[in-house]
C-alpha cells in the first residue's frame, strides 16, 4: 500500500465506568457504558470504515467497551491490546500510532481521556463543518468518537497532520 493512501484513525474513549473499589486500571463499566458501547460501534459500522487494526488499552473499561462495540461492524480488525495506551501522555500516544505498519490503513484506538482528546486537538490540522466546534463543546465524554483523516506513512503522524471529519457521542 502506497503512504500516499489516504489513511482513517479513530479515537474512541471507554464507555461509562463504574466508580467502585477496584484500582483505576480494574473498574469494569457501569450499566450505562454496557449500553452506549453497542451504540458507538453502531455508529462506526455506519461511518462505513473497515479497519485494519484496533489498539486498545488494557484496562477493563476499554476492553469491555471494545468486546460491546465490535461486534456490531462489518469486519473484525485485528486487535492489539496494548499496556501502553494506558496513562499514555499525548507523546507516547503518537509514538504508537508512528509504530504502525503502512500496511494498515485504518486505524482505530480504544483509549482514555485526557489522552483521545489531545490526541485529536493534536492532529487536526484542519476539519469538516462543525466538528472541531462540536468537539471542543462536548470535551470529548465517554463513548465518544472522533475520525482523522490523513495522506502518507504513520511514521509522518504528528501535529496537524489529519483533517477532523466526524466526531460523535451517544449524547448528540
Amino acid at each position: 500500500m502506497s503512504v500516499e493512501t489516504p489513511r482513517m484513525i479513530v479515537l474512541l474513549r471507554h464507555s461509562k465506568a463504574d466508580w467502585g473499589q477496584e484500582a483505576d486500571h480494574e473498574r469494569p463499566l457501569a450499566d450505562r457504558g454496557r449500553q452506549e458501547a453497542p451504540l458507538a460501534g453502531r455508529r462506526l459500522a455506519a461511518s462505513g470504515i473497515s479497519f485494519d487494526l484496533a489498539l486498545c488499552s488494557t484496562a477493563v473499561r476499554t476492553r469491555e467497551t471494545w468486546k460491546l462495540a465490535v461486534p456490531e461492524l462489518p469486519q473484525r480488525p485485528k486487535t492489539v491490546y496494548e499496556e501502553r495506551m494506558y496513562e499514555a501522555s499525548l507523546g507516547e500516544l503518537i509514538a504508537l500510532v508512528n509504530e504502525v505498519s503502512d500496511e494498515v490503513r485504518n486505524l482505530v484506538l480504544i483509549g482514555h481521556n485526557p489522552g483521545m482528546h489531545g490526541l485529536a486537538d493534536a492532529l487536526a490540522g484542519e476539519a469538516e463543518g462543525d466538528t472541531l466546534a462540536r468537539m471542543s463543546r462536548s470535551g470529548f465524554p465517554t463513548s465518544a468518537f472522533a475520525v482523522l483523516r490523513f495522506t502518507g506513512s504513520w511514521k509522518s503522524v504528528e501535529h496537524g497532520v489529519g483533517t477532523l471529519v466526524d466526531f460523535w457521542t451517544p449524547h448528540s
